[in-house]
């Protein structure tokens, strides 16, 4: 399911505790910048979209992405980006959790026993460093979730042969052998050098490209 600007997937539709949302390319909003710029052009709207999904756009919590596995455990509001984390894990019914990638992977992880959540961004050096299989075992270690109630959802990402690594093929793997069931997981199979109207793509645009936002939350 989906209007021109996000999207949505089978397999966390099937959630009805959670709401989940994919932001798609802006058609107006000017993009040819630097990833700074870029993000503070698409924040007011992808604010609404929290909004518009039902939760306060004063409770969306980001991570300042650095390429890396770390994987922060949040319970209330943080003010601006969560430093050196590429990843978001909660159980707080209202807030709203989100990671940027234009060409890497997102990960939604939601567990309808324990309605814990966790959005990760996995690109080349994430998916390397296993920061699936970290942010289950957190999810674990924190909310008491088992790996074979977690779903697992990967949205569209940069696939070969547009990129010379299949870390899609990575994420699923790593997540398999965390324990999540293959029938728990899900890859929608979208390659985000393919349709430049729809996607923002880092490396198709040279760097100089927007970011799609991978939104989850559990509405209190």
């Amino acid at each position: 399911m989906h209007d021109q600007t996000w999207m949505t997937f089978p397999l966390l539709e099937a959630l009805p505790a959670f709401k989940h949302r994919f932001t798609l390319r802006h058609p107006t909003i000017e993009v040819d910048a630097e990833r700074a710029e870029v993000v503070e052009r698409l924040w007011a709207w992808h604010r609404s979209q929290a909004e518009e999904m039902g939760f306060s756009p004063n409770e969306l919590c980001i991570a300042e992405q650095v390429h890396g596995k770390g994987v922060a455990v949040v319970s209330a509001i943080q003010k601006g980006p969560i430093p050196a984390v590429d990843g978001i894990i909660t159980a707080t019914p209202g807030l709203i959790i989100g990671i940027y990638v234009a060409d890497c992977g997102a990960i939604y992880l939601a567990d309808p026993k324990t309605g814990a959540c966790g959005v990760l961004h996995s690109g080349k050096k994430g998916s390397e460093l296993g920061i699936a299989a970290e942010g289950i075992r957190l999810m674990g270690e924190h909310f008491g979730s088992r790996p074979e109630d977690i779903r697992v959802q990967l949205a569209p990402c940069i696939r070969p042969p547009a990129y010379e690594v299949d870390f899609a093929n990575q994420i699923r793997e790593s997540c398999l052998a965390a324990g999540i069931l293959p029938e728990h997981y899900a890859d929608c199979g979208i390659c985000t050098s393919t349709d430049l109207s729809r996607y923002y793509s880092y490396r198709i645009e040279k760097g100089r490209t927007g970011r799609m936002l991978a939104l989850l939350g559990r509405l209190a």
